[in-house]
């Protein structure tokens, strides 16, 4: 019988002789191979394991449990193993079907496992309460809710914009609800898509008059920035020390600074002084704009509905030219005759693109009206 050094000698010399990436592998298998050999003869022998024995306990296999380990206490190595089929047996079967592993959601094999189940939850509860009060449109609770951006990073799953769109509709419409009949559940639901802060909730400070009568406010317009002083006075308006005049060379940046006095017949009855820094001088008067109006309001409260009707600035002014022209284009089609309009031009197919809300210009949608419709042998009376 050869010994086993000549045997290891022939594997060593066997290996020199093949390729480095065969010797690799060989040596690999030589040296992962587990089987039991001879030259283990000696050591313990290989024997299965001891059975696990399970008990009525659910949480037996947690990892808080610290007797919830496998249990051991069986008969010792080697000795024989239970009898299979006998009471023990069965209920270990009926213990391994409890503790087998469940998805704690019905939705875990989509690819959306959290979303499926916010769509579904939110549906359910639309159906549930469609039936309550809802608020006039565009009366609801003004709410910033959850970016897509922010949804996707929190459920941290591959969700589609169009997807979370269809589920802010659904949020939206649950939003509707009068507050006096809103659900708890509805509310719990929909707080979870609520962003943290709310922008919507911040109250500006009211602005308060001083003991000498001055209202101060501050105004920003796109790099500008403003802070004016609004007293009751004569009229005077002083920008960065210098009169309104002097700062202000265009005219209409003189306008729009004190847009707001001028739109609420109150030119005469205040004095203006601003600070402003920044940006040019359409920003500088623009900011002064606001800023004059905020003041204002701290005066009389009672303005709000006049400013807001004067808060397309300067350029209201040239509502007496479109009102001019509206009377125009309506004394034009009132003298149309029915067949007038059906010979196409070119400047009938451009008054196709002239209704309301069209890229086309206003002015010219009624200079096109007028020059079509009119007839030149007609005056206008």
């Amino acid at each position: 019988m050869e010994s086993p050094l000549i045997r290891s000698g022939l594997r060593r010399a066997i290996a020199s002789s093949q390729a480095p990436s065969q010797r690799q592998t060989a040596v690999c298998q030589r040296r992962w191979l587990a089987t039991p050999t001879e030259a283990s003869s000696g050591r313990e022998p290989v024997r299965a394991a001891r059975p696990i024995q399970f008990s009525q306990d659910k949480d037996q296999f947690s990892r808080g449990n610290s007797q919830g380990r496998f249990s051991r206490s069986g008969p010792p190595r080697g000795g024989p193993a239970p009898a299979r089929g006998g009471p023990r047996d069965a209920a270990s079967d009926l213990l391994l079907k409890r503790i087998r592993i469940l998805p704690a959601s019905p939705s875990y094999f989509t690819a959306t496992p959290h979303y499926t189940d916010d769509l579904l939850a939110l549906s359910g509860l639309l159906r549930k309460h469609q039936l309550l009060p809802q608020l006039p449109p565009g009366q609801a609770p003004r709410v910033a809710w959850k970016t897509y951006e922010q949804y996707k990073a929190e459920v941290d799953e591959p969700v589609r914009e169009t997807r979370y769109n269809r589920l802010l509709e659904i949020i939206k419409r649950l939003n509707y609800i009068h507050p006096d009949l809103m659900p708890e559940e509805v509310n719990t639901a929909l707080d979870r898509f609520k962003r943290t802060l709310q922008p919507f909730l911040n109250k500006p400070k009211p602005i308060l008059i001083d003991q000498y009568g001055r209202a101060r406010a501050s105004g920003r317009r796109k790099s500008s920035t403003a802070s004016v002083y609004v007293v009751e006075g004569t009229g005077e308006a002083m920008v960065n020390g210098k009169t309104l005049t002097d700062y202000f060379g265009r005219l209409h940046d003189r306008e729009s600074a004190v847009w707001a006095l001028k739109a609420t017949q109150r030119l005469d009855k205040y004095n203006v002084w601003a600070v402003t820094s920044g940006g040019g001088t359409t920003g500088q008067a623009e900011s002064i704009m606001l800023a004059v109006t905020k003041g204002l309001m701290a005066h009389e409260p009672d303005l709000k509905p006049a400013l807001r009707l004067g808060k397309f600035g300067p350029l209201s002014g040239q509502r007496e030219d479109y009102s001019l022209l509206t009377r125009l284009s309506q004394l034009a089609l009132s003298r149309v005759t029915p067949n007038a309009s059906r010979g196409r031009s070119p400047a009938s197919s451009r008054l196709a693109r002239c209704p309301p809300g069209s890229s086309v210009k206003r002015p010219l949608c009624y200079y096109l009206q007028i020059m079509y419709y009119i007839p030149f042998s007609s005056p206008i009376t």
